[in-house]
């Protein structure tokens, strides 16, 4: 890489997400001053050729693009305070809902900064891969000038529109799937476990079941859209009827499956507003009346 392409970056927050963003900058040659509130976590980047700051207003100064990677929108404005950004580029990779993405994009604009909000959909170890994906929204006009050097974080990186919560609303809305995944991941664990074989004997069955669901969500992504459920391969009833076998094999293998608790009655309440013959993508119009 020439010297006229290597933007100056700071990043200020160095957690483990942080350190592989600073760490990704660096690996592409670009000049990379850090802050964090502890100052030690600086020291294996500083070791590496990172500058650090001595307080945020100067790690601000450093650099034409500011990143940001604390651990809500709340964090960044409380770090940042009342620094004036003399239209430098701030961008804020943490998570936090859209209301939250909106009043920092208000509050960076009152201070003279532009402003992208982003989110990392991967894990730190994963940063800098070219199939690792990151979002943004807010200024088209900052993601055009900064594309290149925001991409050495991932390959996969999208500007959703100018809407600065537009990234916070797919992060979250994304997000939901994880904790339900793990959860029944970590039970089937414990139930393997349960009759002396090892977790790791559950992964590539596992796998190839997530495999499988990743294939049925352009189906059920269509008839959400298009609002018929019709077509039901798998039916919300044939769900509901489930329900009492993950409750028995849940008692058989010694394993709590409380946890599924609110995922039957979202299916009882599908067949009671009508949805029990039609596909499982109808829970859909169930979650958009949650219960009182």
């Amino acid at each position: 890489m020439t010297g006229d392409l290597r933007t100056p970056v700071t990043v200020v927050g160095l957690g483990s997400m942080g350190r592989a963003l600073a760490g990704a900058f660096l690996a592409a040659g670009h000049p990379t001053t850090v802050w964090n509130r502890t100052p030690g976590k600086a020291a294996p980047l500083v070791a590496d050729g990172a500058v650090q700051a001595a307080d945020p207003a100067s790690a601000a100064a450093a650099s034409p693009l500011v990143v940001t990677c604390l651990t809500t929108f709340g964090d960044t404005r409380e770090a940042l305070g009342p620094i004036a950004f003399d239209g430098r580029a701030l961008v804020t990779l943490n998570s936090g809902i859209p209301a939250e993405a909106r009043a920092t994009a208000e509050w960076a604009a009152g201070r003279g900064a532009r402003f992208l909000a982003g989110a990392v959909k991967n894990v730190p170890s994963a940063v800098g891969a070219r199939d690792t994906l990151l979002c943004y929204a807010g200024d088209k006009a900052v993601f055009d000038e900064h594309e290149t050097t925001l991409k050495v974080l991932g390959g996969d990186t999208v500007h959703l529109g100018g809407e600065p919560d537009l990234a916070a609303l797919y992060e979250m809305a994304v997000g939901g799937t994880l904790l339900p995944a793990l959860a029944g991941f970590f039970q089937g664990a414990a139930a393997v476990q349960s009759r002396g074989l090892e977790a790791s004997t559950l992964v590539r069955f596992t796998v190839k079941w997530f495999e499988m669901i990743s294939s049925v969500l352009p189906v059920f992504a269509d008839e959400i859209d298009r609002g018929d459920y019709a077509a039901a391969a798998s039916s919300v009833n044939l769900f509901h009827e489930m329900a009492a076998d993950d409750d028995a094999f849940g008692a058989e293998a010694g394993v709590d499956s409380s946890w599924r608790a609110p995922l039957n009655d979202l299916l009882r309440r599908a067949v009671e507003a009508g949805h029990g013959d039609h596909s499982i993508s109808a829970l859909v119009e169930v979650l958009r009346a949650p219960a009182a």
